[in-house]
């Protein structure tokens, strides 16, 4: 039997040009469906070549390479700002900067680790001016990494910070 291999809606290029972040904060590698102003699917494939994991004791137990959890949600912020952001006319699109607002509400339900596949499912609350509420879940296969009630996402004008 041979595995199916079906191609992402967005990929690393599409990220890119939609996210400020790069490289080590990109937290989103692909978008596998966007329903614009409603909801997306996105995933963060977690490596042991992760900034995180460096300077882990030779010894140390596996419990030690646990993803931390405000990378999981920070991971979850970006793919709901890709949602934002795609699903938002230029024309009403406000300048500024990106930023993670707040978050409310995460209830860790697992841990992930190397070789775990972060599956994020955000919805869109409210998107008013600058400012956009989502919530949704995080899953590695079958298990739910994170239940998150609330993310904030704002654009603020530089002179604003």
């Amino acid at each position: 039997m041979t595995a199916q291999l079906t191609r992402p809606l967005m990929g690393h290029a599409e990220i890119r040009r939609v996210l400020p972040h790069r490289h080590p904060v990109l937290l989103v590698d692909q978008v596998l469906e966007l329903v614009p102003g409603e909801r997306i699917t996105a995933t963060k494939a977690i490596s042991g070549s992760e900034p995180c994991f460096a300077g882990i004791a030779e010894d140390a137990p596996s419990a030690a390479y646990a993803f931390p959890v405000p990378l999981v949600v920070e991971s979850f912020g970006q793919a709901g700002a890709i949602l934002w952001l795609v699903g938002t006319p230029d024309a009403e699109r406000h300048p500024g900067t990106l930023i993670f607002g707040a978050a409310r509400h995460v209830v860790v339900h697992d841990r992930a680790h190397p070789g775990d596949v972060l599956t994020h499912t955000v919805r869109i609350d409210s998107a008013k001016g600058p400012n956009a509420f989502m919530t949704g879940e995080v899953r590695a296969g079958d298990r739910l990494i994170a239940s998150v009630g609330s993310v904030l996402a704002v654009i603020r004008e530089p002179d604003a910070l």
